[in-house]
């Protein structure tokens, strides 16, 4: 069975990866702005629930190497929840600067959603969709030194919450209450649980590619 990933991210692949599974990768090319605008103002749980959807039925009916998609495709987003604010990718170092500011010493909630379609045989068919939830607690003593050298390496620019936990990021992550992939941006227990929903085996992806 066949794993594809309706995503370029670096961490997704690895978590993937270390779970037994070798996807092929898709990019969605989905305009996050332009999907959030049109869904309008939504809590963070579900805004990204409707982005990794989005990102899913992108892929959906595509081809790769002149083949159609035969398996199971996988979108996901995550955003950050800090004090009633929302954050996705700060993209400016400013940005991330000023999101830091308030997250040393500070607690808030990564989502993450996932969206499964089952495409076998080359056509979509049914799917599910599901949200994680970690809390992750930051270290109070960074200074303004060790911050401005951690937004000078480019890593919290193009991440969820400016942060990861995966890179450089980890070392300024001291608690996760939950699931840790969550805050990687793929949870493997909860898209375990929505492909078994689809009525398909979790170890038939097992090392598998696309060969």
């Amino acid at each position: 069975m066949r794993f594809y990933l309706a995503s370029t991210s670096p961490a997704r692949l690895a978590t993937l990866r270390a779970a037994g599974i070798e996807p092929i990768l898709i990019p969605s090319n989905v305009d996050e702005d332009a999907v959030a605008a049109a869904a309008g103002p939504l809590p963070a749980a579900e805004a990204v629930q409707v982005l990794a959807r989005a990102k899913a039925e992108a892929v959906a009916g595509l081809s790769v190497n002149g083949e159609p998609i035969d398996g199971v495709i996988l979108g996901g987003d995550s955003l950050f929840e800090l004090d009633g604010a929302v954050y996705g990718k700060p993209h400016r170092p400013e940005v991330a600067r000023e999101r830091w500011n308030g997250m040393r010493g500070a607690s808030g909630l990564l989502h993450s959603g996932h969206w499964v379609i089952d495409h076998r045989g080359g056509v979509a068919g049914d799917a599910r969709g599901g949200v994680s939830t970690a809390r992750v607690t930051f270290a109070s003593d960074i200074d303004d030194d060790e911050l401005d050298a951690y937004i000078a390496t480019g890593e919290p620019l193009q991440v969820a919450g400016a942060f990861t936990i995966d890179s450089l990021g980890s070392a300024y992550i001291t608690a996760v209450d939950g699931d840790p992939h969550a805050v990687v941006g793929l949870s493997v227990s909860l898209t375990r649980a929505l492909v078994r929903e689809l009525g398909i085996p979790w170890h038939s992806f097992w090392n598998r590619g696309a060969s």
